[in-house]
């Protein structure tokens, strides 16, 4: 009872969700099945995109070095950072929800979080593709002053949550920093490439081409082979919990 307790206060807004739909489900059953079809279409759609979008993010990861993200969009990159970001936000494909892994990974590399507001925003609602469409069906005039108040009003609210909001309170080490974690591989980001049992053999082996931790190892152990096989994954499988 105190297991499932602790779940659902992990989980509080899945929790949520899930009695709305019981609600829905209950005293307006018409509501309910419209709702649930749709959640199903939209989950079909982020199984589809985001196994992409973790691979695509685990390569960048182990690829681009921490100093090149610091530079280009660390706290100290001023303007370039800012127009930096704004392109890479513009210039995005994809759903919003395909941002937060990426922006998750840029964090950890050293992005600022004014930055990251701008990448999210600009992703969101300044795409190049909606503003040609956007310039298509309301017409040129429209669109240049909305993106313009748009821009301005990123910038603003880029500043004011990087006053408020610290790196601290984000989740993104919680898994780092905890101090009895146990060595696991996650299967489903695994893609069977080896490299880990070939730098740290005596700790992982492949069983169905996945990757497997063959023994009891904690995070306290300090291990340096498994510690590079950890930095090395280009699917960051491989990780403490």
């Amino acid at each position: 009872m105190s297991l499932l307790i602790k779940k659902v206060k992990s989980n509080i807004f899945l929790t949520l969700v899930i009695f709305t739909y019981i609600f829905l489900m209950i005293f307006m059953p018409e509501k309910g099945i419209q709702s649930f079809s749709n959640s199903l279409y939209y989950v079909k759609e982020m199984l589809i995109i985001m196994p992409v979008i973790l691979l695509l993010t685990s390569l960048i990861e182990a690829w681009v070095p921490k100093n090149t993200i610091q530079n280009a969009l660390g706290e100290g990159s001023g303007v370039k950072g800012f127009l930096f970001s704004f392109l890479l936000g513009s210039f995005s494909a994809g759903p919003i929800y395909a941002a937060f892994p990426v922006c998750k990974m840029l964090i950890k590399k050293g992005a600022s979080i004014a930055n990251i507001v701008i990448i999210l925003s600009a992703w969101a609602v300044i795409k190049i593709p909606m503003l040609a469409n956007e310039s298509k069906f309301l017409g040129p005039k429209f669109m240049l002053v909305r993106w313009v108040l748009t821009t301005i009003s990123i910038l603003i609210i880029s500043i004011i949550i990087s006053k408020i909001v610290k790196k601290e309170d984000l989740p993104i080490h919680s898994a780092e920093e905890n101090k009895d974690g146990i060595l696991s591989v996650n299967e489903h980001f695994c893609i069977g490439c080896g490299l880990c049992t070939r730098l740290s053999p005596d700790d992982f082996i492949l069983e169905n081409k996945k990757a497997k931790v063959n023994k009891k190892i904690l995070k306290e152990d300090k291990n340096e082979k498994v510690k590079l096989a950890i930095d090395k994954c280009p699917a960051k499988a491989i990780d403490y919990v």
